[in-house]
């Protein structure tokens, strides 16, 4: 990675800041909404398994509807789009789609296929496992879409705040995913006032315990 590169990542790192005022009325152009969907896609994943789906609500008729379930958060109505991150509790049925085509092409033989789709079925036994694949997975991509909205101009604010069963209801979810958070995108009309860090020491332990 060369220097420059390396200090515009950072740069964008520092700079990702939650945004909740935004510029009511502006439109992302398709071209860039598909950008934050395929860098959020570019996240890792267990197994490869992509355990996320993402529900674009840009109609503004749609945010109306989600603002209530958000609590009125007004970033809801005024941000270009809300990006609801979902974990997809199924992802184990992605095996075939990703491991497929890795056969086919050569990357790969059958006998490792056989082994991760074991490993996998055996581990999607236990619902716990499912639903917590489900959320650490998904949330990668949905930093991932973040800072992909930062380089490209945009600010973000992710979201917990809001009433997951009343939005698995009016937004038609299917039992598959488990909603994991929202995420406004827009041009910030206020610029987002910087928060406070904890220090290393404070974060970070060495070795142990």
């Amino acid at each position: 990675m060369s220097t420059q590169v390396q200090n515009e990542v950072l740069k964008v790192l520092e700079e990702r800041h939650s945004v909740k005022q935004y510029q009511a009325g502006h439109q992302m152009p398709k071209a860039d909404l598909e950008q934050l969907l395929t860098s959020a896609a570019q996240a890792p994943s267990a197994w490869n398994l992509q355990h996320w789906k993402f529900l674009v609500i840009d109609d503004q008729a749609h945010k109306e509807k989600l603002l209530p379930i958000a609590y009125g958060q007004k970033q809801i109505v005024e941000s270009s789009v809300v990006i609801a991150v979902l974990g997809d509790l199924e992802a184990n049925k992605n095996a075939e789609l990703v491991f497929g085509p890795a056969v086919e092409g050569g990357f790969i033989p059958q006998a490792v296929k056989d082994s991760l789709v074991s490993q996998i079925e055996n581990a999607y036994q236990y619902p716990q496992v499912a639903r917590d694949e489900a959320i650490r997975n998904a949330s990668l991509a949905a930093m991932n879409l973040m800072i992909a909205a930062k380089a490209l101009g945009y600010d973000t604010c992710p979201m917990g705040g809001y009433d997951a069963a009343k939005f698995v209801e009016a937004f038609n979810v299917p039992a598959r995913y488990v909603p994991v958070m929202l995420i406004s995108v827009g041009l910030a009309a206020t610029p987002a006032r910087p928060s406070g860090r904890l220090t290393l020491d404070q974060i970070a332990v060495a070795n142990t315990f």
